[in-house]
């Protein structure tokens, strides 16, 4: 019997492969955009962004809503800056920092969303 995993039968549509391949993002790509997955995978920077979603904010009212120190937010906000994923505005001494784009508050929004609508099976938590 095969693995649930495997293939039952070992044939490879070399022109389906193809066609991916084609399609597969150069190497570069795939690693910048792991890097941001990766960014969004700490739960303490994905708090910042979530609580951007609702707008601009300073690392003072950052640091308020997520419970974290205000240097922790400062360096969590230096990373996701220097990857694009939020913008800092200045004004005066003060700096207001907001989601960089369109396409990472979709990236929150469709990862909450789905967590939302679907039950995730983490074995270590209990029911």
């Amino acid at each position: 019997m095969a693995e649930p995993d495997g293939c039952a039968v070992r044939v490879v549509d070399a022109e389906r492969v193809a066609s991916v391949r084609e399609r597969m993002p150069a190497e570069r790509d795939l690693a910048d955009t792991a890097e941001v997955f990766g960014l969004l995978s700490d739960p303490g920077r994905l708090r910042l962004l979530l609580a951007l979603l609702e707008g601009e904010l300073c690392v003072c009212d950052l640091a308020a809503v997520s419970g974290m120190s205000e240097s922790a937010v400062s360096h969590a906000l230096r990373l996701l800056r220097a990857h694009r994923v939020v913008k800092a505005r200045r004004s005066g001494r003060m700096a207001y920092y907001r989601l960089d784009d369109a396409h990472v508050r979709m990236l929150l929004d469709l990862a909450v969303a789905h967590i939302e609508h679907s039950e995730v099976a983490h074995p270590e938590r209990e029911a």
